[in-house]
């Protein structure tokens, strides 16, 4: 694995660190293959009990995919495509089998708060900032999946204002909204997120993933089919501006096709 996702263990804690602070730890494809890597590390080595992720630095857990990625998508099949992989990295940290904590710092937003809701907790500090403000930056949209996760831990009423405003809720706001375990200040973040460990590392691990695997079952039951409008969206001519758009930085012109 490149120095860009980074592994470690701390006793019966495997950390993983996304490790591109100069993009806001934006990720690549690589980063995305090295979590599912690291989660079957977790499940195969029976002295690991906790998983934790964080980026590197405290600008930004994660800040989204890499947005030059987008720039070799040519259809609406692409963007099928591309949320497919998505889901089924989602779906693998979803389901690993050992307790999951985000540690966030600044900027948690597009793929990097949907990586965050399906960990089983999340801490923050009071920098945190969430939200996925792709109608004003990319013109893009989400698979039903990560709309699913969105109405599941905020509510309808806070998906949507999150969502059509595309604006970035603040961490007192996200801990009112019951998607933060728990805010702390910037420099208790480690000490926060170790104690929080500490206390998973010493419960039954099957207790733990029988509680987890029921909340995950509950959720995705019925989960509707969403392609259409995946295809749509990633299809359209607004995408196709938004991309360029983003990367000359300069402001969008939506027309609505």
């Amino acid at each position: 694995m490149s120095d860009q996702l980074i592994t470690r263990r701390d006793g019966a804690v495997l950390q993983v660190v996304f490790n591109r602070p100069a993009q806001r730890n934006a990720m690549s494809w690589a980063m995305y293959e090295g979590l599912v890597a690291a989660c079957r590390t977790a499940e195969e080595d029976p002295g690991i009990r906790v998983l934790v992720l964080r980026g590197a630095g405290e600008e930004a857990f994660v800040a989204g995919t890499d947005i030059a990625q987008f720039t070799e998508f040519s259809s609406g099949e692409d963007g099928v495509a591309y949320e497919q992989r998505m889901e089924a990295v989602l779906e693998r940290l979803e389901a690993v089998r050992v307790p999951t904590i985000a540690a966030i710092s600044g900027y948690c937003v597009g793929a990097g708060i949907a990586l965050a809701a399906v960990c089983d907790l999340r801490v923050s500090t009071t920098t945190g900032r969430f939200g996925v403000p792709v109608a004003r930056t990319l013109g893009n949209c989400l698979a039903m999946n990560t709309y699913s996760l969105l109405v599941f831990h905020l509510g309808p009423a806070r998906a949507k204002d999150m969502l059509l405003r595309a604006r970035l809720f603040d961490a007192a706001e996200a801990h009112a909204a019951g998607f933060l375990t728990e805010v702390c200040e910037v420099e208790e973040l480690d000490a926060t997120v170790a104690g929080i460990a500490a206390r998973l590392a010493e419960h039954a691990p099957l207790t733990m993933w029988a509680a987890k695997e029921a909340v995950r079952r509950l959720r995705v039951a019925n989960l509707p089919e969403g392609d259409d409008l995946v295809r749509t969206v990633f299809g359209s001519q607004d995408f196709q501006h938004g991309v360029r758009a983003f990367l000359d930085k300069t402001p969008p012109r939506w027309q609505g096709r």
